[in-house]
């Protein structure tokens, strides 16, 4: 529900300076606008037949009010709350229901890799199994990254789940493989010219 002010606000959450967020909302918003749509025509629909029962239709335009929020809401965390690239790292998020931070130093390998994982239960957006967290929207992932040491990732109730492959969607996924790797350089050359100028004992 934070995430509606911020939506409306036209504010992201994590995104600082020299950072770059890398969106992840707009394959799953057709489904999601149309699930509101429909929410909306519903509650038209149940005002009508209820017309006559004020407490019942009270309760019911109440719980519907609800749903379209909540249906909004998800779309609002996901735009609100984007992967994000920086010096230090890189920040993977399902909406405001995963977070993982990964160091750039543990990235092996970062590739653009279009997939259609099988979830297990409708409607899930994560699973972790055999050390693979995988993060769909739309039902796929489209960027692989691999790391030389797991990472651990926060769920929305403070789960916890370690992970040495994380597998994610972005909108544009070949430009945030570009971005990750450009971050990764920079690091790398930094890193370098530190070695380059420090002072070596007499």
């Amino acid at each position: 529900m934070a995430s509606l002010g911020l939506w409306v606000t036209r504010r992201q959450d994590g995104v600082g300076a020299g950072q770059r967020a890398l969106g992840y909302a707009r394959a799953q918003a057709p489904m999601m606008y149309g699930f509101a749509f429909v929410c909306v025509v519903e509650s038209v629909g149940v005002g009508f037949l209820l017309a006559k029962v004020p407490v019942a239709h009270w309760i019911m335009l109440v719980l519907d009010v609800y749903t379209v929020l909540m249906v909004l809401g998800f779309q609002a965390a996901a735009v609100t709350r984007p992967h994000v690239v920086g010096p230090d790292g890189l920040r993977v998020r399902g909406g405001a229901q995963m977070d993982v931070w990964i160091p750039l130093e543990r990235i092996t390998s970062v590739r653009y890799d279009l997939r259609f994982p099988k979830t297990e239960a409708a409607g899930r957006q994560s699973q972790e199994r055999d050390g693979v967290l995988e993060l769909a929207v739309g039902a796929q992932t489209c960027v692989t990254v691999e790391l030389a040491e797991p990472v651990t990732a926060v769920k929305l109730l403070g789960q916890r789940v370690a992970a040495r492959t994380v597998r994610f969607h972005a909108d544009e996924g070949r430009a945030a493989v570009a971005a990750i790797r450009e971050a990764i350089a920079r690091r790398e050359e930094g890193a370098g010219e530190e070695g380059r100028g420090a002072v070596m004992p007499v």
